[in-house]
């Protein structure tokens, strides 16, 4: 753990990107992204939770730490590894611009299962799979977990008859016994999207480029994490939660924000000595080179909310594990590139515990102006630290325009000021002070190096539905803003 080399780098999450398929995907027009970092310069490419998303498609509530998200597979990738043909692909028509989730998964599903019909005749490699299925002990369960939500019509587990609410249960091991090759088609597409990524990141890797991924620090209710692993989680004897995870009230929600994951028993956690925190950064690292964790406060103390509440109002800090499992993971793993994510409402213990482990936090821009104009606000570029990265903003914030446009008044002449500046091109005054600063790194979302509105806001914290559907497409970049992003980054040394 400790800093990193200076660079510059874009927050895209894979299902930005254009498709013919109605979402981004891990085929020709990533190659072609990560090319666009290369002529520009970036070092960096940093993307969200890669796993099967659920409740409201979030990326934050995957059904797995482990898996990677199926709707995220190439069909041009499929066809070229000889498991589909064009002709196979009944495609609907899909909305260039927002990823259509309710016509995509039962899309995808389709087109998958007969990949795997056609698996056995083809020329991809049996023995990878065998052996992939060897190597990733979560697997089984997973696959098994997906399995049993498709027999109960996807309704979360602990909504399924008590017989199937863990792995060992009689109803589980019959099912198991009697469900081979559905569950053997789940094993089956994870392997596709390893195999996948694994020919993404290594055309990234070989251009010089680091991923940055991604570990929420809670996991969702209905997971393959909490269904197999319920000793580590705070629950009752019949499957329900005692505590739920949120935040108090802050910038984005005046009653808090209730995210309604189960709590860790972190003394538990610790007896088994972090085991599942150590499978799951294990295998973040093998997708990924560099890990942010989000909500790294928590680690220090964390937001509990009886599991009955409303809202997160009535909630209350509870120490997390500190020190004890970074020094753990350190001891099992080596030295990790971790980025913490240290938003919110920060202590001096929590800069104490990231500062211990030599962790860059993260620096956002737009908390920098305000109607005050502090010149000593920590978010603004002369108060800077350079193991840190510095973003214009996140995917939980509006786009640098969006979020100038719909300013105070105050905040807007703050920010005018501070960039001698005549407004004309604000996401470019965003994109020059990121780079200027003198944190090691600077990441920029997309969506302001394409000038973009509120309409391309990734996230709306709080907001249960609608979010994670933003798409581009390649003639929306400029030639101009091309160039500049390379001078800039040239410019201020992180090329």
């Amino acid at each position: 753990m400790g800093s990193f080399e200076r660079g510059a780098g874009i927050l895209l999450h894979p299902t930005s990107l254009p498709s013919g398929y109605g979402i981004g995907e891990i085929g020709g027009s990533i190659f072609k992204f990560i090319d666009f970092l290369d002529e520009t310069n970036q070092k960096y490419w940093q993307v969200l939770p890669l796993g099967p998303t659920g409740y409201g498609d979030s990326p934050y509530q995957s059904f797995s730490s482990f898996a990677g998200n199926p709707n995220l597979i190439s069909i041009e990738q499929l066809i070229a590894d000889g498991l589909l043909s064009k002709e196979d692909i009944d495609s609907p028509e899909f909305n260039s611009k927002r990823v259509e989730y309710g016509k995509i998964i039962p899309f995808k599903e389709k087109v998958l299962k007969l990949a795997f019909e056609n698996f056995e005749n083809s020329d991809l490699d049996k023995k990878k799979f065998n052996q992939f299925k060897e190597d990733q002990e979560w697997l089984h369960y997973f696959a098994a977990f997906m399995a049993l939500k498709q027999k109960f019509e996807l309704k979360p587990w602990y909504a399924w008859p008590e017989t199937y609410h863990t792995p060992n249960s009689s109803g589980t091991i019959k099912f198991i016994e009697t469900h081979e090759q559905q569950i053997e088609y789940f094993k089956f597409v994870q392997f596709i999207f390893d195999l996948q990524w694994n020919r993404v990141k290594d055309y990234a890797n070989q251009k010089g480029i680091s991923i940055i991924g991604d570990i929420p620090i809670f996991v969702a209710y209905d997971s393959t994490d909490t269904w197999a692993n319920r000793e580590i989680f705070l629950m009752n004897e019949d499957s329900s939660l005692q505590y739920v995870a949120g935040v108090p009230p802050d910038y984005f929600s005046a009653t808090g924000q209730l995210w309604g994951n189960p709590i860790y028993d972190w003394e538990k956690c610790k007896e088994n000595e972090y085991d599942f925190w150590t499978r799951r950064v294990e295998r973040t690292l093998d997708l990924c080179d560099i890990i942010r964790i989000d909500h790294f406060r928590g680690f220090e103390s964390y937001w509990r909310v009886p599991a009955e509440a409303e809202t997160a109002i009535d909630g209350k800090w509870v120490k997390g594990p500190g020190g004890s499992l970074f020094e753990h993971l350190r001891y099992k793993l080596g030295e990790l590139p971790l980025i913490a994510e240290d938003l919110g409402v920060i202590t001096p213990e929590v800069t104490a515990l990231r500062e211990r482990f030599g962790m860059p936090g993260m620096v956002i821009l737009q908390y920098g102006f305000s109607k005050s104009q502090d010149p000593s606000n920590g978010y603004l570029p002369h108060n800077h630290d350079e193991n840190s990265v510095v973003y214009s903003g996140t995917h939980d914030n509006d786009t640098s325009l969006g979020w100038y446009n719909s300013s105070a008044r105050e905040i807007k002449d703050h920010f005018l000021a501070y960039t001698q500046s005549d407004g004309d091109d604000i996401a470019g005054e965003m994109i020059q002070l990121a780079h200027s600063s003198v944190a090691n790194m600077a990441i920029l979302p997309l969506q302001d190096i394409l000038r973009k509105k509120s309409t391309a806001r990734m996230n709306f914290p709080g907001k249960a539905f609608g979010n994670w559907q933003w798409r581009f497409n390649f003639d929306e970049i400029d030639d101009s803003w091309q160039e500049e992003l390379r001078k800039s980054t040239n410019l201020y040394e992180r090329s």
